[in-house]
């Protein structure tokens, strides 16, 4: 598509035999929040120090507005936070800041903007060494912030950070996509993932698993039907659906069926001398779906 700004073309990363990531196709689009979804030694922090130019490829390419990692023109145009932002620890906040805004050629108006909208402008004379977990990585995020970067790299922004801040970290994601900045963010909070990304790429074991909008992962509804008898409610739903579409909930059954059908599919349950007790619509979560993937890759790769 003509608005992606981040395309990688079957990018690889190999450290002697071993291949942390393989043969990744990333497509993030301007104005969307992209969340990079993968157990912990999946790849995403590799993938992203790729896109910047702090890791070369082994085989395969990537760009970034069009131009290769770490161009400068490209640079100018992308805020980054990977791993644990690094600050002088002698300096406040401010002046940590105002360091990176030197070497960027900004201003303390720039400076001020990023200290307001992470929440630290009432710390921001404090020195870096006080800061909690949390304050730290959210001086990270300003430094990301300073000069409106068109693309946001972060990895694990929310680290740290208590349920408050989290909402907060929340809150400004979204609003800077809706001004028009693309967000491409590592997490392994799949609840907030779920709030705030548009799509979402998961990586497992070095590989793209899927890259989707977090609705199509998550599917349809599913119906949640509390019965009685169980085996008559089975056997009757059992001929309505496949079997693989019928899953146990306790002492309940969980149907893979379109909201379309389950007026007919109720009327069949009465009509076998069925008594309905519940009947309750329930969406899959992404945390559901993420697990499902990722366990699934596991269990086929012990297999080959």
């Amino acid at each position: 598509m003509s608005n992606e700004i981040v395309v990688t073309d079957r990018i690889t990363k190999r450290y002697g035999s071993q291949t942390v990531v393989d043969s990744v196709d990333l497509h993030v689009r301007g104005g969307e929040v992209y969340g990079f979804l993968g157990p912990n030694g999946a790849g995403k922090t590799t993938t992203l120090r790729m896109l910047v130019g702090l890791v070369r490829p082994t085989t395969g390419s990537a760009r970034v507005f069009g131009r290769p990692p770490g161009d400068p023109a490209a640079a100018a145009r992308t805020g980054v936070l990977i791993e644990s932002p690094g600050f002088y620890p002698y300096l406040s906040g401010r002046e940590n800041l105002r360091v990176l805004a030197r070497y960027r050629g900004l201003g303390e108006r720039d400076v001020d903007d990023a200290l307001h909208r992470v929440g630290l402008a009432e710390r921001a004379a404090d020195r870096y060494r006080t800061y909690s977990l949390g304050m730290k990585q959210r001086l990270g995020v300003g430094a990301a912030l300073l000069g409106e970067p068109e693309l946001l790299i972060l990895d694990e922004p929310t680290n740290g950070l208590d349920p408050a801040g989290m909402a907060e970290m929340r809150v400004l994601v979204v609003a800077l996509a809706d001004h028009g900045h693309a967000v491409l963010l590592s997490s392994h909070m799949l609840a907030e993932v779920q709030q705030v990304c548009d799509r979402v790429g998961v990586i497992s074991h070095g590989r793209l698993v899927t890259e989707s909008t977090v609705t199509e992962l998550r599917g349809d509804s599913r119906l949640l039907l509390r019965a009685e008898p169980r085996d008559r409610a089975y056997a009757t739903v059992a001929e309505f659906v496949e079997p693989a579409a019928i899953g146990r909930d306790g002492d309940g059954l969980v149907v893979d069926i379109a909201a379309g059908r389950t007026p007919v599919l109720v009327q069949r349950l009465v009509d076998a001398g069925v008594d309905v007790y519940e009947l309750t619509r329930r969406e899959r979560t992404l945390e559901e779906v993420f697990f499902q993937m990722t366990a699934d890759v596991f269990e086929s790769e012990e297999l080959s």
